[in-house]
Parts: structure tokens; sequence; C-alpha cells
């Protein structure tokens, strides 16, 4: 019983959220102590690690890592490397993304959900004025949370509804695209592509590995996985996506049950065996993530929150509508069966819910300070789609499906 209640908290990620909520009340309670946690130094180095401000050590190129570094940048490296092994999954044959008409409908309205949150944000920022100062958050918006959107897909349509599996294919792509933004839109700092050529390395000796039957997954994030991290450090680019060109080189038993089916930890593969094992660690570090990033207070809500939530919760549903049905009845590629237009707005509303990503992009987007708390908040508020997608289903008549 105590096991099954620890997997119900794992799976339906109750440790983000509670990492989330201690941050925020922290930061209010005992905004300094909050701080302290966040600027903890571990060590200093002349490698990686966040710049320093003292002008005479940052001179000498000594850099800083301190906790937050270790969570963002490292320790979310393998958050990312799972959703990076469920993309690459979803494309290999047989995979939901390797049919390209039944994947067009979810991949263009992902586009879709991802054009109308930034269109509304950037338009905001011109019309208040403040175009210059907070344009850089324009993809935040643009996140889906997978995790709690295919929970709240599955209350409301039930497990055997088509809104269920397109939610997952939109979201998956959204994180794709997601991911690309980051890199490209996001360097964390002057960037140095020439450090690019480590990846390349790396995924080259994966492939070597892949060739000579290593079966352990350690043996490549300890030497390709350690190798491309490192490069995208140096190169500038953020490092937490540093995983992601070894991912393919894993053996894998290209037998793909679903987005995020966790039958999959019975296979016995390389791949499969790395998500296994890292799982439930990864859970642990979003309530971390959840714990260094969600910390703050609450007068920071100014007109980045505005924007990311009227994003959130107007620009996701709208756009995936809009272009779901322009794809699917427009251009005659259809709907798939028993998902109607009125599913498709409120699966829509569920894919709102931007907050692990949204947050992160946050964070990214915006240096610390007043902007980028308030922008957070916009993106903790989007919970408020949890709401917005029920009064929708209400509204449409949603059938559940179990």
């Amino acid at each position: 019983m105590l096991k099954k209640g620890l997997n119900f908290l794992l799976e339906n990620s109750i440790i983000l959220i509670t990492g989330a909520f201690a941050g925020l009340i922290w930061a209010n309670v005992n905004h300094e102590s909050y701080e302290h946690l966040l600027h903890f130094e571990l060590f200093r180095n002349s490698l990686i690690g966040y710049p320093l401000h003292d002008v005479a050590e940052a001179a000498h190129g000594m850099r800083v890592i301190n906790v937050h570094f270790l969570v963002n940048d490292i320790l979310m490296a393998f958050f990312f490397a799972i959703a990076g092994k469920e993309v690459w999954e979803a494309t290999l044959p047989g995979g939901p993304l390797s049919n390209p008409k039944r994947a067009a409908v979810p991949l263009i309205s992902a586009v879709g959900g991802m054009a109308g949150p930034a269109a509304i944000y950037l338009i905001g920022a011109h019309l208040i004025g403040q175009y210059d100062q907070i344009s850089n958050g324009w993809a935040i918006p643009c996140a889906t949370d997978i995790a709690f959107s295919y929970l709240i897909a599955r209350l409301i349509f039930g497990v055997s509804h088509p809104a269920v599996p397109f939610l997952l294919l939109l979201a998956i792509a959204d994180d794709a695209l997601g991911l690309l933004i980051i890199a490209i839109f996001y360097p964390s700092e002057e960037v140095k592509l020439v450090w690019m050529l480590l990846p390349v390395l790396a995924v080259i000796i994966g492939m070597i590995m892949h060739k000579r039957r290593v079966h352990s997954f350690w043996p490549y994030l300890l030497i390709p996985g350690a190798l491309s991290w490192f490069g995208f450090a140096f190169a500038g680019l953020h490092p937490s996506l540093g995983l992601l060109p070894i991912i393919p080189t894993l053996p894998h038993a290209h037998v793909d049950k679903g987005l995020f089916n966790w039958e999959e930890m019975n296979q016995h593969d390389t791949l499969n065996r790395f998500e296994h094992f890292w799982k439930n660690p990864v859970e642990i570090i979003l309530g971390l993530f959840g714990l260094l990033n969600a910390g703050v207070v609450f007068g920071a809500i100014g007109e980045p929150t505005y924007l990311v939530l009227i994003g959130l919760l107007l620009g996701k549903p709208i756009g995936i509508w809009f272009t779901g049905m322009f794809t699917g009845k427009t251009l005659k590629f259809g709907l798939p069966d028993g998902l109607s237009s009125k599913d498709l707005f409120v699966l829509g509303n569920a894919a709102a819910i931007g907050f692990t990503v949204a947050l992160f992009v946050s964070t990214v987007a915006f240096k610390p300070g007043d902007i980028q708390d308030a922008a957070k908040m916009g993106a903790l508020f989007s919970f408020g789609a949890v709401f917005t997608t029920f009064i929708a289903a209400k509204l449409m008549g949603t059938k559940k499906v179990d």
C-alpha cells in the first residue's frame, strides 16, 4: 500500500507541486533566507557555473556553482533527457509521429498553440509600451506541461477518448519545439559554436558504443553524455539540454507502447532502463526545481504576469482550435474519429497549463529581478487553466469515455 501511494505521488507530480508551493510560501515568509538558499555556493572554478559578481575574480575567469546552477543547469538535464527520449521514440517506425498524415493535425496544432500565445504576448507588450523591456519573454506562454495537461484531460475525457492521445501528440511536439526555442533563442551566454563540436564528437562516440553493443546506460552518460553537456556549457547554450544529442545513440528495442506509458519499464533495452532508473529521481529533481524557481513574492505581479497568463489561457486554446480545424477540415487531413471541434477546444484549454517548462523559460528569458518574478507568477497562475478546462468541458457538453 505504501509503495502504491508513493507511486501515485510520483506519477502525478505531487512532489513538483509541493516544491513549487513550498518555494512560494518560503519566499513570502522569509525572502532573505530563500535567496540565501538559491545562491548558496558549492564551489568555485574557472570552467563552468555562473559568472561571479565580484569584478576582480570574474576578471580571472572564476565562476561559481551554486544550488540554483546545480538544479537548473545540471540536474534538469535528466528531465529534458527523458522528455527527449519520448520525442525520439515517437518518431521511430510505428511511433505516433512516424505517420505524417496521422501526426499532421496535432503537429500543426502544436505550432498554432505556440504561435497564438507568442503573438498575444508580443502584441500586448507593444500596446503597453514595454516591448523593449519584456518582449524577450514571448516563449514563456508557448509551453505546455505534459504531465498536468494529460492528467486533466484524462479526468475530463476518460482514458479511451481520442482527445487524450491527440493531446499527448500535441504536447510532445510542443516540448520538441520548446527545446529548439530554448537552444536557439535563449543562450546562457555569448554563443561560441565551435564548442558544439563536442556534442558532435559525443554522438560519434555514442554510435561506436552502440555498435560495440554497450548495453549499460552509465557509460553513455559518463563519456559521451558528459562530453555533450560540457560542449553546451562552453558554447554558451543552456547546458540542461546537453544530454539530448546522445539519446538516439542509446540502444532501443523499437517498441513504443505510447507516450509516457510506464509499461515500457518492463522493456530491458538500454534506453528504457535509463528511463526506468531516472524517472523517480527526476520527480525529486522537479520538486527541487519547483522549490528553487517558484519562490516569488506576491507583490511581483506585473505586466509580464498578465501577458503570460492571457497568452496561455486565451492564446493556447484559440491557436490550437484554429490550426487544428484548418488542418483537419479545410486541408482535409481529418480529425481523429470521435474527436469533435468542441473536444478540440476543450483539450486546447487543458494544454494551457504551462507550469514546469514555462517556469524554466522564465528563468532563461529574463535576468533575476522584478520582470523575471512577474513572468514566473504568470507561469504559476497558469494552473487556472484547470478551472477553465472544466468550465469549457461543461459548456461544450463533453462526454467522458472510460
